[in-house]
C-alpha cells in the first residue's frame, strides 16, 4: 500500500511567524507553551482594543491590539483576566502592535500570556495589521485550495476502487489511505466485519480498547434501528460512527478513527464512501432476499418430509443442516425489523455453518437449532424479541415441533420479551390453558348459580368448592384451611351440588367444575 495521503492541514501559527516580511517576534518562549500551541490553525485575524472583545471573536482566530485598553491599567490581575478570556474563547494567538500608543509590549501582558499558555507576538510599527490579516488570509486560501484539490483526488481514487472485484473492501481500504485513519465496517450483529489497515487492532492494548469502545457504540446504533451517527474520544483518538442503509433497514455501521476530528473536506470524502458502501450493502441485501425466498421454499419442503432435498440444497448454499435432534424456535419481529433480523441470522450461519437453519414463514422467522444454540437465543432476546422454543425433535417430527414452538411463542407474548420453552408450559398441564381460551366464558356461565348465591347471601360457596377440590374432596383438610368446621364445608358443598344440579360423588362432575374454576379465573364470584 502506498503511504497515506491525508489532507494538508490548515496553516498554523508557526507558518505565519515564518513570514519574513511581517517581522513578527514571539515573546512567549515555545518551551513554556502547551504542546503544538504554534501549530494550531489560524482561520482569521481580527483587531480590537476593547477590554473584552470576546463577544466578537470565534475560536481559531488571532487577535491584534495596540493596547489602548491597557492605558489606565495599574494591576496585573487585569492582564490575567484579559488573557484568560481570550484563551477560553479559543483564540490561538495575541499580537501586540508596538510604537503606536507605547514603546514595547507590557511586561505584565507577557507574563499573563506565559502563565495562561497563550502565544504572544510583537508586531513592529512598520507592519500594518492589515498586512498580517492579508498574509493569514492568503495562507488560508492556499491551503483551502490544496484541501479541496485533495478531496477531489481522494473521491476519484475511491470511485476507481469501487470498480474493483471486491469493491466494498477496496473502497474502505482507499478511504483509510486517503485519511490516514483506520476504517472499519461492523455488521448487523455489531461484530467487526473488516478493517483497514488489516492489523489495526492487533496487539496494542490501546488499539484493543478502541475496538471494544467502537463495537459497543456500533451495537447501540444498530439496536436503535434508525439512521444515526456519533463521535466519541478514547485513548487519544476521535472515533466517528455512521449507520449504513435506509431507516429501519440498516445494513451495518462504518467507523473510522485517528488523532483529531476531520475537517469539512475530509467529511465530504467520508460521506461519499458512506453512500457507496450503503449501495454495495443494499445490492447484497437484494441477493439476501433471493436467498430468503429459497430458504422459505426449503422450509416448506422440510415440513413436507423431503429431508434429503433440503439437506443437499442447504449443503451447497450454506452448509449442512443442524444435527438431529433439533429444537425449533419461532419469533415474530415487527415488520420493520424483519430484514435486519434476517441479515443478522445470515451472518450467524456464515460464521457457524451446520448449527443453524432458518427461514421466514409469513411474518414469522422459524429457526432449526442444534444443541449449542443458547448464545444465539440470548442475542435474539437482546434484540427485544419474543421467542417460543420446542422440545427436541427429529426432522420427520418437524411439523409437531413447529406447532409446539408457536404455542410457546403465544405464551411468551403474555410477558416481557424473552424465551418460553414448550417443555415448561407442558409441565403445567392442559388445564393451564383454559384461562387463555374462550373456555373462560363457559366457565363463568357454569359457576353463575354459585356466584349469584354468594352475591345475594354473602356466602362463600365458590371459594369453599375450590379449596375442597384442591384437597381431593376431603372435608377435614379443607375445613382446616378455611378455618371452619368440617360440617360447614360439607353443608356448603351439598348446597353447591343442589344449585348446580351436579353429583360431586362422580369424577366427571368434579373434573368439570375444576375446569370451570380454572377457566373462569374466579374463586370468589
Amino acid at each position: 500500500m502506498s503511504p497515506p495521503t491525508a489532507p494538508p492541514p490548515l496553516p498554523g501559527l508557526r507558518r505565519l511567524l515564518g513570514q519574513p516580511d511581517l517581522g513578527l517576534r514571539l515573546l512567549t518562549p515555545e518551551a513554556g507553551l502547551p504542546p503544538y500551541a504554534l501549530d494550531q490553525p489560524v482561520e482569521w485575524v481580527h483587531s480590537s482594543d476593547l477590554a473584552d472583545p470576546t463577544p466578537f471573536l470565534s475560536a481559531h482566530q488571532m487577535l491584534l491590539t495596540t493596547g489602548r485598553q491597557f492605558a489606565e491599567v495599574l494591576t496585573d490581575a487585569f492582564y490575567v483576566d484579559y488573557v484568560t478570556r481570550l484563551r477560553d474563547r479559543g483564540i490561538v494567538c495575541l499580537g501586540f502592535g508596538t510604537e503606536v500608543l507605547r514603546s514595547g509590549t507590557p511586561d505584565a501582558l507577557v507574563a499573563a500570556c506565559q502563565s495562561r499558555g497563550l502565544p504572544l507576538v510583537e508586531v513592529p510599527y512598520e507592519t500594518p495589521f492589515i498586512a498580517v490579516a492579508r498574509a493569514a488570509g492568503d495562507l488560508v486560501a492556499e491551503l483551502r485550495y490544496a484541501r479541496n484539490t485533495w478531496a477531489l483526488g481522494a473521491q476519484r481514487a475511491i470511485a476507481l476502487a469501487a470498480l474493483r472485484p471486491d469493491g466494498l473492501s477496496a473502497t474502505l481500504s482507499e478511504l483509510s489511505r486517503q485519511l490516514g485513519h483506520w476504517v472499519a465496517l461492523f455488521d448487523m450483529s455489531g461484530a467487526l466485519d473488516r478493517v483497514f489497515p488489516r492489523d489495526t487492532f492487533a496487539g496494542a492494548s490501546a488499539s484493543r480498547g478502541a475496538l471494544d469502545r467502537v463495537q459497543r457504540e456500533a451495537a447501540q446504533l444498530i439496536r436503535r434501528g434508525q439512521r444515526a451517527s456519533t463521535s466519541v474520544s478514547t485513548g487519544g483518538e476521535t472515533l466517528s460512527l455512521q449507520t449504513l442503509g435506509r431507516r429501519d433497514q440498516l445494513r451495518g455501521v462504518l467507523a473510522h478513527g485517528g488523532p483529531g476530528e476531520l475537517d469539512q473536506a475530509s467529511q465530504e470524502v467520508v460521506t461519499s464512501v458512506i453512500a457507496l458502501a450503503g449501495l454495495a450493502l443494499e445490492q447484497n441485501s437484494a441477493l439476501d432476499r433471493a436467498r430468503g425466498l429459497l430458504r422459505s421454499g426449503l422450509l416448506h419442503a422440510l415440513l413436507g418430509g423431503d429431508i434429503d432435498l433440503v439437506q443437499a440444497t442447504s449443503g451447497e448454499m450454506w452448509g449442512p443442516l443442524p444435527f438431529e435432534p433439533v429444537r425449533v424456535a419461532v419469533t415474530d419481529p415487527a415488520p420493520e425489523r424483519l430484514d435486519a433480523l434476517t441479515e443478522f441470522l445470515e451472518l450467524r450461519v456464515e460464521e457457524s455453518p451446520g448449527h443453524l437453519f432458518f427461514a421466514r414463514q409469513g411474518g414469522l422467522v422459524v429457526l432449526c437449532l442444534d444443541a449449542g444454540a443458547g448464545p444465539l437465543l440470548d442475542e435474539l432476546v437482546g434484540f427485544g424479541l419474543h421467542l417460543g422454543l420446542s422440545d427436541r425433535a427429529k426432522y420427520r417430527e418437524l411439523p409437531h415441533a413447529l406447532a409446539q414452538a408457536r404455542q410457546a411463542l403465544e405464551r411468551s407474548h403474555e410477558g416481557a420479551p424473552g424465551i418460553v420453552e414448550f417443555d415448561v408450559i407442558s409441565r403445567q398441564g392442559v388445564l393451564a390453558f383454559l384461562a387463555r381460551t374462550d373456555a373462560s366464558e363457559v366457565g363463568r356461565a357454569t359457576l353463575e348459580p354459585l356466584a349469584a348465591h354468594d352475591a345475594v347471601h354473602a356466602s362463600d360457596l365458590i371459594h369453599t368448592l375450590r379449596v375442597w377440590l384442591e384437597h381431593n374432596g376431603q372435608f377435614g383438610p379443607a375445613a382446616t384451611e378455611l378455618g371452619v368446621h368440617r360440617h360447614t364445608v360439607r353443608a356448603r358443598v351439598s348446597q353447591a351440588e343442589a344449585l348446580l344440579g351436579r353429583d360431586f360423588g362422580t369424577f366427571h362432575a368434579r373434573a368439570d367444575i375444576w375446569a370451570a374454576l380454572l377457566a373462569s379465573g374466579d374463586d370468589a364470584g
